[in-house]
């Protein structure tokens, strides 16, 4: 009989007790606008990308609301070092951040599924609340989505939807909130036109292009250190090209039977140099180096980002 995985993240049903679980050990972490898991470093605006956040850990699944607890690690000299630097010089007086609000999601570009688009083995119902997992070969009469058409609503520690009343106070109560809204089939591709990739994922030439990866940032007081999620990156044929205020990447994948392939010109904040800075392809992301040219702190990564007034900083922030 399938059993549903409680652990976070993950939430599959599963009948082989030796499965493969990736899932988030640590508690979800909302603070001043920003979204993400203690247990890893990725912070979004959106609910939406914070919902698409890659698992950090492996493990067996779960029925139970206790996932292993995380391996206590010791704190990184770094940090320690930057707790006893001297105070930082004086700077000179910036204008106050204007506030940008984060704009609501896009609603799915279709409410129904394209008969004509086949639906990948293991698709999961892309309405919130749903959850349902999608078996290749089973029959879909007789299907309910049971869901939410609003908006997650985080607002002074409690959570819940714009289409409900229900309001909870903890993360794992907020995911088993039940839908509010019934329709009779799931929605797993819609018009096909958007890829589990990327926006606008199209294909051309036997590969499937994409438009954007997710991506985020941190830095020290000499190095901006990016990371841009896609899997299997072929690292014998990736190209990643450092200029003074651009980064350009070309970045195949290994994936089969259709590989993908994202390629893109970004701006800069800041200017760097190329000849310090380094790259390297991991399983899930490319990681760049990119060596600051003059040392100030960057807002963002990319030039054309809104400045919301926060920077993330690690290492010595305190002289940054």
């Amino acid at each position: 009989m399938a059993q549903k995985c409680v652990h976070q993240g993950c939430g599959k049903l599963y009948t082989d007790p030796d499965e493969v679980c990736r899932y988030h050990p640590g508690p979800p972490v909302f603070h001043e606008g920003q979204k993400g898991w203690k247990c890893c470093k990725p912070r979004v605006l959106t609910f939406e990308e914070f919902m698409k956040i890659e698992p950090c850990t492996e493990g067996k699944h779960s029925t139970t609301d206790l996932p292993p607890e995380i391996e206590k690690k010791e704190a990184d000299p770094a940090v320690l070092e930057a707790a006893n630097l001297p105070p930082p010089p004086p700077r000179a007086p910036i204008s106050a951040p204007q506030h940008i609000p984060t704009p609501p999601p896009p609603p799915p570009e279709s409410e129904d599924d394209d008969e004509t688009v086949e639906i990948p083995d293991g698709s999961v119902c892309r309405r919130k609340g749903c959850g349902a997992v999608y078996k290749k070969g089973s029959s879909r009469e007789g299907e309910t989505c049971v869901h939410h058409p609003g908006v997650p609503i985080f607002h002074e520690g409690s959570k819940g939807y714009s289409c409900c009343k229900r309001r909870v106070l903890e993360f794992d109560q907020f995911m088993k909130i039940e839908g509010c809204k019934t329709k009779q089939r799931h929605l797993f591709v819609g018009s096909g036109k958007k890829a589990a990739g990327g926006k606008g994922s199209g294909t051309s030439g036997g590969e499937e292009l994409l438009e954007t990866v997710r991506s985020d940032f941190y830095q020290t007081l000499t190095t901006v250190i990016a990371s841009f999620f896609l899997k299997k990156i072929d690292k014998e044929a990736a190209k990643v090209e450092f200029q003074e205020q651009a980064l350009v990447l070309d970045l195949p994948t290994t994936d089969t039977p259709v590989p993908k392939r994202y390629k893109a010109q970004v701006p800069l904040y800041g200017t760097i140099d190329p000849a310090k800075s380094t790259f390297k392809v991991l399983g899930t992301k490319l990681e760049v180096s990119l060596a600051k040219a003059d040392g100030s702190s960057w807002p963002v990564l990319r030039s054309d980002d809104p400045i919301t007034g926060e920077i993330l900083q690690l290492g010595r922030a305190g002289r940054a």
